[in-house]
């Protein structure tokens, strides 16, 4: 079986490295991630992710993986900040809070579609301006749901957190695994094997 990463993402792909899984082919869907009237976080996040992975056209012989991250305040979407201003808006709401961060996986082998969503509480600190203004600096919010990596320079904002730290960076590496081994990929085959 072929494997193709529905993400143009490297963390997705460093992720999915760390447990010996190199995608033969990556594929970026191109979706409308615009969030529906009155939309909850949960459902939005699997809806994203089984949409990405109905955007890719996947033959017999392969299995599509598409993951999608979105960061909670209560009810409230915050996706990726369509510039500073908005990134300072998210992280001024979250600074001192505790907020979730939701990553849907779905994973696509023949007719079938298998799925999973892990929820993480984040803490983040009270951030002062001079923290804030030197983090938007830094570009890095760019991109990213909630305007922020846990694995960049806003790590040193986030003092707690309780879930999985893989699946704040993008994709859940556990619940990945088991996915894809229900749909028939070889995890943890020898390392040497068909070389």
């Amino acid at each position: 079986m072929r494997l193709i990463l529905g993400s143009g993402s490297p963390r997705r792909r460093e992720l999915l490295g760390q447990i010996g899984v190199v995608p033969d082919d990556i594929r970026s869907p191109d979706i409308d991630e615009t969030p529906e009237a009155r939309e909850l976080p949960r459902p939005y996040c699997m809806r994203m992710a089984t949409s990405k992975l109905a955007a890719i056209a996947r033959a017999d012989d392969e299995i599509v993986i598409c993951s999608d991250t979105t960061v909670a305040l209560g009810r409230r979407i915050m996706g990726k900040p369509v510039d500073a201003g908005e990134a300072a808006e998210f992280l001024l709401a979250m600074s001192g809070r505790r907020h979730k961060v939701i990553t849907a996986v779905a994973v696509g082998v023949g007719d079938r579609v298998l799925t999973r969503d892990v929820v993480t509480t984040v803490q983040m600190k009270r951030l002062s301006d001079l923290e804030l203004n030197a983090y938007l600096a830094t570009n890095d919010w760019q991109g990213k749901a909630g305007g922020y990596g846990i694995q960049g320079p806003a790590a040193a904002f986030l003092p707690w957190i309780s879930g999985s730290y893989s699946a704040v960076m993008g994709l859940p590496v556990a619940e990945t695994a088991a996915l894809l081994a229900s749909a028939g990929y070889p995890m943890w085959r020898a390392s040497d094997e068909g070389q």
